[in-house]
């Protein structure tokens, strides 16, 4: 493929990559204080909605894998995307909490069966072998750009039609600028579609033998069975469980530092900004050295991070010291995603199976879709207070270290390669 084409072809990836997840974890990443007052919902009920996507998705991620393999990725991207965005003119009506529970779940399967393994094989393709991290760290890094850009167009919404500050803002006022928020951002989505169908070769995979794939049960169950696999899922479940946690950091702002819902939601844009900042620079990084290295102080910062949240040090200290540990968690939960996917080089895989290898590692990495959402709303309650939100990042401290041990197993896996 000439470069001109590889920069279009990358291009088009990282504004599919995100705008497919704009409607069901973007908007209620940045928009979930609005979210909450127009719906008339607690942060259990968004966990249980958000519950019911994790469980379509595993199931979706498995049969996703296969489904990349076989067929090409222009067709199965923009077809995904088409799909996600009807159900956005369906939450722009402000449904019921029943049917958003059903909406969610149609997006599990809309938004991964055949899209992620898709996604993931095609930017492992246009990459080589000598830069995986800059690849994966240009799909996140822009990802999150896009996600940020369009976040922060949402919250100028909010701006325009929230009344000026002193007065009260209603629940109608709530409902009209929500609807607004979902309708703009599923036209985008709609728009991303067009743009993937127009712009991606029709069969940028060829595979190495010059024949079609043809799956091979044996070889799927045998890399379930491997080490550096296991290692390799672990990671990304514990880094997929940080991401999720960034959902609470603009209920963060507004529970405890008093910040409005404005304020709240800028801080959250602001976090997103982060994204790119770190998966990028990361990503080249990870070139110089190993993508699998750099994951270890990654995990390493998240637990200091939340340590240092989960037992209060700063909680008697000025806003700005515990701003700066948000700043330091995001920084570290941005940096692996723009490398968990980077580390498929280090295990050698043929690319003919990255997508079965992708559906299988998602399998267990993106498990926290199922429960993550739900264990923050229990834990944090209809109206969380500074302690509650302690709780959380104590108990989660966890999982970073969990991770780590992960990082360091894989290393030592894939040693023997």
């Amino acid at each position: 493929m000439q470069p001109k084409n590889k920069v279009i072809s990358m291009f088009a990836l990282i504004i599919a990559g995100e705008a497919i997840f704009l409607l069901p974890f973007i908007l209620m990443r940045v928009f979930k204080p609005v979210i909450r007052d127009a719906f008339l919902i607690s942060d259990a009920q968004i966990g249980e909605a958000q519950a019911l996507y994790g469980l379509t998705a595993v199931v979706s991620y498995f049969f996703g894998g296969f489904i990349a393999d076989k067929w090409e990725p222009k067709k199965l991207l923009s077809l995904s995307l088409f799909l996600t965005a009807i159900g956005g003119f369906w939450m722009a009506l402000i449904p019921s909490i029943f049917t958003l529970k059903i909406l969610y779940a149609f997006w599990g399967i809309s938004t991964i069966l055949l899209f992620w393994s898709s996604l993931i094989k095609a930017t492992r393709h246009l990459g080589s072998k000598h830069n995986q991290g800059l690849s994966f760290g240009l799909l996140d890094g822009g990802r999150g750009f896009f996600a940020a850009s369009i976040a922060l167009f949402g919250a100028s919404i909010l701006t325009y039609f929230f009344p000026e500050k002193g007065l009260e803002i209603t629940f109608s006022n709530k409902v009209e600028t929500l609807q607004y928020v979902i309708g703009t951002i599923t036209c985008i989505v709609f728009l991303v579609a067009l743009l993937v169908w127009k712009v991606l070769p029709k069969d940028p995979i060829k595979f190495e033998n010059g024949t079609a794939f043809q799956f091979d049960f044996k070889k799927a169950f045998s890399l379930m069975k491997k080490k550096k696999v296991i290692f390799h899922s672990l990671i990304i479940f514990c880094a997929y469980c940080s991401y999720k946690l960034t959902g609470v950091y603009g209920t963060y702002a507004k529970d405890v530092w008093n910040y409005s819902l404005e304020e709240a939601t800028y801080f959250a844009v602001f976090i997103q900004y982060l994204r790119p900042i770190a998966a990028i620079s990361v990503g080249w990084i990870a070139d110089k050295y190993i993508p699998s290295k750099i994951i270890v102080p990654s995990f390493s910062a998240l637990i200091l991070a939340s340590a240092i949240l989960g037992f209060g040090f700063v909680n008697t200290q000025p806003v700005f010291l515990s701003f700066t540990i948000f700043i330091f968690m995001a920084l570290g939960t941005y940096s692996l995603r723009g490398l968990y996917f980077a580390i498929i080089e280090e295990t050698k895989t043929p690319i003919q199976m990255t997508g079965t290898l992708v559906g299988i590692i998602s399998v267990v990495g993106f498990t926290p879709d199922i429960f993550m959402s739900l264990f923050i709303g229990y834990m944090l309650g209809e109206n969380p207070t500074l302690i509650d939100y302690q709780h959380l990042f104590t108990t989660f401290t966890i999982i970073p270290i969990v991770g780590l041990l992960a990082a360091l197993g894989f290393r030592k896996s894939i040693s023997k390669l």
